[in-house]
């Protein structure tokens, strides 16, 4: 493929934004070629700020794909819409791409993963990824090549956390009864980085049995949908490997995701301390340096780098980085941590 390819956002929220502004500026081979959102407000922010003609802005999905001339799509919606669009979108052959988690249940991710299987006879080479972006952060990277090469030697457990600055409006206790709880809206990407350390051979481990507990430390008012604003999970695989991971919506110095991989001759850690660069201030008040204040800043270039392996894979230039059966397992894993949250018991997998 020469051509740009010609890809339209759906959703453009906070994230949604980025995406689509990253799309227009910044992802190399792509062509932003229109966009969707309900809200006018957001429709006319696309009409100003990404350049795109009247024409090109719909106020739904299926006005998008019956309007616009497609190659693929980036699907930044709410979660609880993911599977049956992803299939919308997959059925009229286009590539797709979809933020975490496909689906809020595993039931939904089987049904995704097995037609889109069926889909693939009909349209070869066609990508469906979704957005563990942890995967495309350079020190992530980075540190999974040095596991690749042996350089842990055998790594068995992940300690990963996912920490967000506290905001003491409350703003995310709205959003949290459609999110799937602390485990499947934060933990998600801690469960996909655990699977993508722990592989061997390239194949991930299955998760055999957790466990969840957690507290209600400041947001006393998600007690009635049984969720936590901070969550802890044990994770353990075939063959003895295991996780431990850590959720938070309580940091007060900001926003904090850190992962610790320990090997049979050695041990990485990524990213603690939410440092904003390398500069430590000494002065009458302590030592301290400046952290992130939110996940957009930690992975800015993160964010880029997953729509340009997205738009690579599409073009032919690289193999997908990931499957849709990686994100039904992680959903597999962040129910079964959400049941065992509610029952106070390990749940087996």
């Amino acid at each position: 493929m020469t051509a740009p390819l010609r890809i339209g956002i759906a959703g453009l929220g906070r994230l949604g934004w980025r995406h689509a502004q990253n799309l227009a500026r910044r992802v190399n081979g792509a062509l932003l070629a229109a966009a969707c959102s309900p809200l006018e407000a957001e429709r006319e922010r696309a009409r100003t700020g990404l350049g795109l003609p009247a024409s090109a802005i719909y106020g739904d999905l299926d006005a998008m794909l019956d309007g616009a001339k497609l190659d693929a799509v980036v699907l930044v919606t709410p979660t609880a819409v993911h599977a049956q669009q992803t299939l919308a979108v997959l059925r009229r052959g286009l590539h797709v791409f979809v933020e975490k988690p496909l689906a809020l249940n595993v039931a939904d991710c089987e049904a995704v993963v097995r037609e889109s299987t069926a889909l693939a006879q009909q349209h070869p080479g066609q990508v469906a990824l979704v957005g563990f972006v942890r995967r495309f952060d350079p020190s992530y990277a980075t540190a999974m090549d040095t596991v690749r090469a042996g350089g842990i030697g055998m790594p068995f457990f992940v300690r990963s956390q996912t920490c967000d600055r506290l905001d003491p409006s409350g703003f995310f206790v709205q959003f949290a009864p459609s999110s799937g709880g602390i485990f499947l809206d934060c933990s998600v990407h801690d469960i996909d980085l655990a699977r993508w350390f722990l592989s061997e051979g390239g194949t991930a481990p299955r998760a055999t049995r957790v466990y969840a507990t957690g507290v209600r430390a400041i947001h006393h008012d998600l007690a009635p949908i049984g969720d936590v604003d901070n969550g802890m999970a044990l994770i353990e695989f075939e063959g003895g490997r295991r996780a431990a991971l850590y959720a938070s919506r309580t940091h007060a110095h900001g926003h904090e995701t850190h992962t610790e991989v320990l090997g049979s001759a050695g041990q990485l850690l990524i990213g603690q301390g939410a440092a904003r660069d390398r500069v430590v201030l000494s002065d009458a008040h302590g030592v301290r340096h400046q952290a992130v204040q939110d996940f957009f800043e930690r992975f800015e270039t993160a964010f880029e780098r997953e729509l340009q392996a997205f738009t690579d894979a599409c073009r032919g230039l690289i193999a997908p980085p990931l499957s849709l059966s990686d994100a039904l397992e992680a959903t597999r894993i962040g129910v079964a941590l959400r049941q065992s949250l509610e029952t106070g018991a390990p749940v087996d997998l």
